[in-house]
């Protein structure tokens, strides 16, 4: 039997145990735009789940989807301003603030899976210095499906677009609502049914991740598989939250970060098949663009590919270069 001071003793180190292990603890809440559902938020979901669970408890992720921790206009400054630790964004609606965020959403500037991890690859680096210089660290990059258009109406040839309201994500869609002779509506992505079901958009360039969860068939009767662009999304984190974390817990967000991207990207292809599937048996009509609206479309891709590379700056530039170079 314990005498009464070793009771003592014991019971004042297992507090102090206890008090180390709460203070060792950190919980991280994680701002994300999309549906909990989305295949985006499911990868960020994943990465959240492998930190918590393999960082021996020194740190837990918990994603708050659909916009309802910060709207998806507001993560990008709650994780720069240290608000929130760590957020998923996605980036081409930060074009403005630097063009490197957008250059991805050129359109047809990469239209396959294998383009689009290549001009990741090239444009990397700068967009990593580019969220430093705000005091942010680039964890990982999912890619969405690629672009197609959505319409209410059946869009046979670029005149058809003449007068439609035209959805814009950011400035590279709104310029493209311009070039397609469409007139651009900003929307965000949790504000889209409401904008087609009050007739402030009848028209928009989305994945089918968008198309299946917000049910789009209620609303667009037509969609487009023009692949223009497969934009990502960024796991993003505030540099002093970072440098907060000791180098084993790092690591193991780095590895979580690492396993999300490689996972997410493999998923991708068979992702957007299922979802141009959903859309069809629910009534869409899923379908190719005529060879006319296909070469109008090129026009214009060409046309916001040489006013991007004038206006990026030397990273830009740099990053496009290379990207080129490597094709």
């Amino acid at each position: 039997m314990l005498r009464p001071f070793m009771k003592t003793g014991v019971a004042a180190l297992a507090i102090s145990a206890a008090a180390t292990l709460a203070q060792a603890q950190e919980k991280w809440d994680m701002p994300a735009a999309y549906s909990g559902k989305n295949f985006i938020s499911q990868s960020y979901i994943a990465f959240a789940e492998d930190v918590t669970a393999n960082s021996a408890g020194a740190l837990e992720i918990v994603v708050h989807p659909a916009g309802s921790l910060y709207k998806g206009s507001e993560i990008l400054r709650a994780v720069r301003s240290g608000q929130v630790p760590i957020g998923g964004r996605y980036m081409g609606a930060h074009a403005k603030e630097d063009p490197i965020f957008g250059l991805d959403t050129v359109p047809f500037v990469a239209t396959n899976f294998d383009e689009a991890w290549a001009l990741y690859q090239a444009s990397k680096p700068a967009i990593e210095a580019a969220l430093e210089e705000r005091g942010m660290k680039l964890l990982f990059m999912p890619v969405w499906p690629p672009q197609g258009l959505f319409s209410a109406n059946p869009i046979e040839s670029m005149a058809d677009m003449d007068g439609a309201k035209f959805r814009a994500a950011d400035a590279n869609t709104s310029r493209l609502a311009v070039l397609m002779g469409a007139t651009p509506t900003k929307t965000e992505a949790t504000e889209i049914s409401q904008a087609f079901s009050t007739g402030v958009a009848d028209s928009m360039m989305g994945s089918g991740a968008i198309g299946v969860f917000q049910k789009m068939w209620d609303y667009a009767d037509h969609f487009y598989t023009v692949n223009a662009w497969m934009p990502k999304s960024a796991v993003i984190v505030n540099l002093d939250a970072w440098n907060g974390l000791d180098e084993v817990t790092q690591k193991v967000v780095m590895d979580a970060a690492a396993k999300a991207e490689t996972d997410v990207w493999a998923a991708v292809a068979g992702v957007t098949d299922g979802y141009n599937a959903t859309m069809a048996e629910n009534g869409m009509t899923v379908a190719a663009p005529t060879a006319e609206l296909a070469v109008s479309f090129q026009e214009i891709g060409t046309t916001m590919a040489q006013e991007w590379a004038d206006n990026a700056g030397d990273a830009g530039a740099a990053a496009l270069d290379a990207y080129n170079a490597a094709k």
